[in-house]
């Protein structure tokens, strides 16, 4: 009985030795490891002394994430911790902490980039900017290493900048992963040209459109073959070429109004696009006497001035034959102003009235100066009328006009 209890107590004693012991190793468990900045690509590893406990953890984190790593080496009183990969190829600060039971150790380390990049990553928007001095567009660089990691802060990059005779270069430093430079627009439009180089590496060509700023005020044109009110030939309005206060000829399809004021107040539109800075749009004559004002707008933007315009009457008067009981109505013929026969298409309106109501009218458009109408009986019983016709802003009435 006696031996089972010495038995024990040397039992309790060892471990508690052992327990006493794996104590103070751990409490002298030291960082053997001096180097604090790694460069990325190259293996990682913090070795510690003082221990040889393979199942010590150590906790790892940095921008990418945490993972948990174990020792994957253990002698001479040394325990080995090696960085993966996606660890050790990324750039930035690691924090770690060896989870030992009393006193955990901790600390960080700093990974850079490697010193050749070997890509210029480059952004160029937007891709066309207004002339002026005012707008402009950023050109974006990234210089990154073969790991795809930024270079250092302050890294030097040349910005060179090609327009029209001019030639610029500029050196920015690389701050925040990038190295950036605003390029203002220059009062004339054009194209500009741009590339960057780091550390002897060079980007492609990028380019930057330079386009005109919105018009100024401009004039307008009319062009016509005469100026009779026959109502078949084609009035063709211009604008002077379109221009921004810089004196750039603005953008090929830009949108011109034209809106033209009649006699009576009533408006008539027509719309052109610019090509070379011109814009073109056509209206037909009015087929009677009229006198047009005109006036164009880039809506919104820029005006002309008014356009006056005066279309002279082209029928004084006309014959009216009456036949079959009055009831088939010539007209004609109508007469341009050399005597020739008005083109095919002039409009002519018969009003047919009854006690001062109108009953009926009807519209018909000349044929070889000619327009023929027809009162059928069914509908216009037999009686007295009055008839009025009217073409080209003349009215012939007929008054007192007996149908039978």
């Amino acid at each position: 009985m006696h031996i089972k209890y010495t038995y024990l107590l040397l039992i309790s004693f060892f471990i508690l030795s052992s327990t006493i012991d794996q104590e103070n190793i751990e409490e002298t468990i030291v960082l053997k490891t001096n180097t604090k900045v790694f460069t990325a690509g190259n293996e990682i590893s913090l070795v510690f002394s003082g221990t040889q406990n393979d199942s010590i953890k150590l906790y790892s984190s940095n921008s990418y994430g945490s993972t948990i790593l174990k020792s994957n080496r253990v002698n001479n009183n040394e325990i080995q911790y090696t960085f993966p990969k996606y660890i050790s190829n990324k750039t930035g600060v690691v924090n770690w902490k060896l989870l030992v039971n009393e006193k955990p150790l901790f600390g960080n380390f700093t990974i850079l980039p490697k010193e050749q990049p070997i890509t210029l990553e480059t952004y160029l928007g937007p891709p066309s900017i207004e002339a002026g001095g005012k707008d402009f567009a950023m050109f974006v660089v990234i210089p990154a290493d073969e790991l795809d990691n930024p270079v250092k802060t302050n890294t030097e990059v040349k910005i060179q900048h090609q327009f029209l005779a001019s030639e610029r270069k500029k050196q920015v430093l690389t701050k925040n992963l990038i190295a950036y430079r605003n390029i203002y627009s220059p009062t004339k439009s054009g194209r500009i040209l741009l590339s960057s180089n780091c550390l002897g590496l060079d980007s492609k060509e990028y380019n930057l459109n330079v386009m005109p700023a919105i018009s100024v005020n401009f004039e307008i044109f009319a062009d016509r073959h005469h100026e009779y009110a026959d109502g078949n030939q084609i009035t063709t309005f211009t604008t002077s070429i379109l221009k921004d206060s810089y004196g750039n000829i603005i953008s090929d399809g830009s949108f011109v109004e034209f809106f033209i004021t009649n006699t009576n107040g009533n408006i008539l539109k027509t719309t052109g696009t610019t090509i070379n800075g011109i814009a073109t749009a056509k209206m037909i004559h009015p087929d009677h006497e009229e006198n047009w004002s005109v006036k164009a707008y880039v809506v919104g933007i820029s005006e002309s001035k008014i356009l006056k315009l005066k279309y002279k009457k082209i029928i004084h008067d006309f014959n009216v034959t009456f036949s079959k009981n009055n009831r088939e109505i010539l007209v004609g013929p109508l007469k341009s102003f050399m005597g020739q026969m008005i083109p095919d298409g002039l409009e002519v309106r018969l009003e047919i009235y009854k006690n001062g109501i109108i009953l009926n009218q009807y519209l018909k458009e000349s044929r070889e100066g000619y327009v023929n109408f027809l009162l059928n009986k069914n509908i216009f019983t037999n009686g007295i009328y009055t008839i009025h016709i009217k073409t080209a802003g003349i009215t012939e009435k007929f008054k007192d006009k007996k149908l039978w």
